[in-house]
């Protein structure tokens, strides 16, 4: 985009909001970790129900982009010529299968969600390495060792949250949470955006993994004790998460956007503010309106 004299906070922009979607859209190893936490939540019903908030976040930022596109003038992208699209077809159907094995095998009962994410990781090996042959095989001790790094992590954090969620279970904690904001607000749709708020304000000074263990055993049971579908509930923690996901002052992925841009925080924060108002009312929409999510997994028995 820069080639293409886009401008740099626009670039960004673009990218960084845009990959919110990516906590939407199977497979989210986000939800997994919700799932997890929530006491097993169905991971397929999850997968499912991202789908269409998914797209509709999707739409909302091409709308965007494509107003701030053409007010600035900025430069198209080359048009496909028609026979290309055959090889274009050939050349991306094969990586796609491995969200057609995840999602096909986990609702057609055929694998668990850890089978299937294995049989994925195995295609996804043979594909990457001796089909489209985009990384060498001498990278692989580099990529097993980030990898088990951020399993450790992530293994860790859910050994501690089951401590945690014990912690305040004995506490009553979700409990007194649950019976506070009620007795603020007995009305759901306040309530509602009440949960919303804290966890964008939140969203802003943590990272995304940690939040979903914490925020689920505390924040889940309101959500049910004002009628909202826990795959409902899902969906739009991990859509408000995403939000603060590209929010400062603690936004990781708004510091890799900025870092990749040269671009400082300010002027990233600056390009994102459009953005960040069509991502605000997609959530609410996605939080208000239960059969954008519930639709597809009500229709396919999850």
């Amino acid at each position: 985009m820069k080639k293409q004299k886009y401008d740099k906070d626009y670039a960004v922009a673009v990218t960084i909001s845009s990959s919110v979607q990516g906590v939407l859209i199977p497979p989210s190893h986000n939800m997994i970790i919700y799932s997890t936490v929530a006491g097993g939540v169905s991971i397929g019903g999850l997968f499912i129900g991202g789908l269409v908030p998914g797209i509709l976040l999707g739409i909302a930022i091409m709308i965007l982009a494509y107003v701030i596109s053409v007010k600035k003038n900025y430069a198209r992208g080359e048009v496909i010529q028609r026979e290309e699209v055959p090889k274009i077809i050939r050349e991306g159907i094969l990586g796609l299968l491995t969200v057609v094995i995840i999602i096909g095998g986990i609702l057609s009962g055929i694998f668990t969600a850890t089978e299937s994410a294995a049989i994925a990781a195995v295609y996804a090996f043979v594909i990457t390495f001796f089909v489209y042959r985009d990384i060498k095989m001498s990278r692989m001790g580099v990529i097993l060792q980030k990898t088990f790094k951020t399993l450790a992590m992530v293994l860790f954090l859910i050994g501690a949250s089951s401590g945690f969620g014990w912690l305040l279970a004995l506490l009553e904690v979700p409990s007194i949470v649950s019976n506070g904001l009620i007795d603020f607000s007995p009305n759901a749709a306040i309530t509602l955006l009440m949960i919303i708020l804290i966890i964008l304000a939140l969203g802003m000074i943590m990272d995304m993994a940690p939040l979903i263990l914490i925020l689920t055993p505390i924040l889940l049971p309101v959500a049910t004790n004002i009628g909202m579908d826990p795959i409902h509930f899902g969906v739009v923690l991990m859509l408000s998460l995403g939000v603060g996901l590209v929010t400062p002052p603690v936004g990781s992925v708004l510091f890799v956007g900025s870092a990749i841009g040269k671009l400082s925080i300010e002027d990233a924060t600056k390009g994102m503010l459009p953005f960040y108002l069509v991502m605000i009312v997609a959530l609410l929409i996605v939080a208000y309106v239960p059969s954008i999510t519930l639709f597809l997994p009500n229709l396919l028995g999850q």
